[in-house]
């Protein structure tokens, strides 16, 4: 198991194919000043739980420059739910608007030192970590939420103030680990 980047560490770069077509580094949302990298996946509760109230935050922060980016890292031999053509159906399904990439090597999973699905890496505009771990306190009932960390955190950088609760602890799945 990696250890999970420090707050302040620089965004690791990738290279990473999206359902679309296109191919993703970090250099592609440069002009961003928030970028937000979710490690998630089809098959996980949690993240199926959450994928509403992360299109709402894309859409809600749009205009203040927020990206999302989402990777599934998940062996999909095991889990063929997780697999790139299922993972094209679920976008569409769901019509998601953020790019979802494809990690089959699982190393850039592995260089952030996500270990769940969902999992929050949000940068600033140097590209540097300002928030990890979860999106808010309910993940069953969205309509129950006490904190909502990352919109907290959105905001709190939006108006120049320092981050309050800079890290929580992710919530969610396990990458499932292709096993060698």
């Amino acid at each position: 198991m990696n250890k999970r980047i420090d707050l302040g560490h620089i965004a690791p770069d990738f290279s990473l194919p999206g359902i679309d077509g296109k191919n993703y580094s970090i250099s592609d949302f440069a002009a961003n000043p928030l970028l937000l990298v979710i490690f998630s996946c089809n098959h996980c509760p949690y993240v199926q739980a959450y994928e509403e109230r992360i299109i709402k935050l894309q859409n809600g922060f749009k205009k203040d420059g927020l990206q999302i980016v989402a990777i599934n890292a998940n062996d999909a031999e095991k889990y063929a739910e997780d697999s790139f053509e299922e993972m094209k159906k679920r976008g569409e399904e769901k019509h998601f608007n953020f790019p979802y990439l494809r990690d089959e090597s699982q190393e850039t999973a592995k260089v952030f030192g996500a270990a769940y699905t969902p999992e929050l890496f949000l940068f600033n505009s140097e590209r540097k970590l300002i928030y990890t771990g979860k999106i808010d306190d309910n993940w069953r009932e969205p309509e129950k939420v006490q904190t909502k960390y990352l919109q907290n955190t959105i905001e709190e950088y939006l108006r120049g103030e320092e981050i309050s609760i800079p890290e929580t602890y992710a919530i969610g799945c396990t990458i499932k680990w292709k096993v060698n």
